[in-house]
């Protein structure tokens, strides 16, 4: 064993889940610091039973913190493009975290975690909200950098709270929302769409979001790390639910068009170039206020160089990151995520090319292999989003 290898396994860390992952006979592999599992009974099935059935995806990698305080709205306004102070409790919202020159350091979920606290009617007391405090999940491969960029720019009178004693599951698929009432008696039968929740499980002290990565109706629970392995074991006892590795969780959110933090989007890219234009919420776009305010409105106002943009390649032959995409003999972009997506049965791919070529039905070639492939500019998302946003 090389000392490479040596020094991968030293710097590599577990997570709650592990152990339980591995006694499933997961393919595990090093992503984002952690030993992941990347597969179990293999991608293309996995894949497929999450578009059918439900999935279970553990991303407990992924940063959970929060900030709470007085001021904990007006202090995250200072660095999010989004409207946080009015996001009402039970809230969230998809949002970015830019530098100075409006790149993007990260994409998260801010939710609006704010107490409800009961009143004593025997005293005649009304209920009231309790301090303001607002949950983030922000990337597994990030979130170190995230802390340290918050904790810098946020006033001190705001306390952030890295919830590193919780572990993070997803269950996803159009059977998650009907295992999941199964299990937690009908506790989620209100929710939509980006509301979450808090819920005693037993002694189960849970946070429950109606969201996810892939593109179908479903659900991310924050668990306390030492519940993990008896949550997941009593979902995965329903009919409809499988864990699913991070092989899966990345083909289905690429037919999903949704992109992925140091691929698709960087500190190099804005968020008017990855077309992520709706987290900038208009009445901040006209306030400003927020980091990188004035270089995103230059590219608004002045439109981007390249956008991002969905391909769908002919052939089997998939492109991976990195291939360069031409029009003519002129490169004109390059591929951020691609691979052959289970359920259209073909390769697809995302990829930022010049702006004047970014207009669906756009033909273009990618290459692959010192080959030339027919490409076509094709409307995201691949596969229609399902997510439940009530009637």
């Amino acid at each position: 064993m090389s000392d490479d290898t040596d020094d991968t396994i030293a710097e590599t860390e577990t997570l709650p889940l592990d152990a339980w992952h591995r006694r499933k006979g997961a393919r595990m592999v090093p992503f984002a610091g952690y030993y992941m599992p990347i597969q179990f009974d293999g991608i293309v099935s996995e894949h497929n039973w999450t578009r059918s059935q439900a999935g279970l995806f553990d991303v407990s990698h992924m940063g959970q913190i929060m900030v709470t305080g007085e001021k904990a709205a007006e202090e995250l306004e200072k660095l999010l493009p989004g409207a946080i102070a009015s996001l009402k409790p039970g809230k969230v919202r998809y949002s970015l975290l830019l530098d100075e020159d409006g790149g993007i350091l990260d994409d998260l979920m801010v939710t609006n975690a704010t107490p409800w606290i009961e009143g004593d009617a025997d005293a005649g007391e009304e209920g009231h909200w309790g301090e303001p405090a607002y949950y983030l999940v922000v990337n597994g491969a990030t979130k170190w950098e995230d802390i340290g960029h918050l904790r810098e720019f946020i006033d001190d009178d705001v306390t952030l709270t890295h919830m590193d004693e919780h572990a993070l599951i997803a269950l996803q698929g159009p059977s998650a929302a009907t295992a999941l009432n199964r299990v937690m008696r009908n506790v989620i039968d209100d929710m939509v769409f980006m509301e979450s929740v808090t819920h005693e499980f037993g002694e189960w002290p849970l946070r429950i979001t109606r969201s996810g990565y892939t593109g179908e109706d479903g659900f991310e629970i924050s668990v306390p790390a030492e519940f993990a392995e008896s949550l997941a074991d009593r979902l995965c006892a329903e009919i409809e639910v499988r864990p699913i590795g991070l092989g899966a969780r990345d083909s289905l959110r690429l037919e999903a068009g949704l992109p992925l933090y140091g691929h698709d989007i960087t500190t190099d890219t804005d968020p008017v170039s990855a077309d992520l234009g709706f987290a900038l919420t208009k009445k901040r776009r006209e306030q400003g206020g927020w980091m990188g305010h004035e270089k995103v409105m230059q590219v608004l106002e002045n439109g981007p160089a390249q956008k991002r943009v969905g391909l769908a390649i002919d052939g089997r032959m998939p492109a991976r990151e990195g291939a360069p995409i031409y029009s003519g003999d002129t490169q004109v972009g390059r591929i951020t995520s691609g691979g052959f997506s289970p359920t259209l049965e073909r390769p697809i791919a995302m990829g930022y090319v010049d702006t004047a070529l970014a207009s669906e039905g756009t033909e273009l070639e990618v290459e692959v292999r010192n080959k030339r492939l027919p490409a076509k500019v094709t409307k995201l998302p691949f596969v229609p989003h399902r997510y439940h946003r009530g009637n």
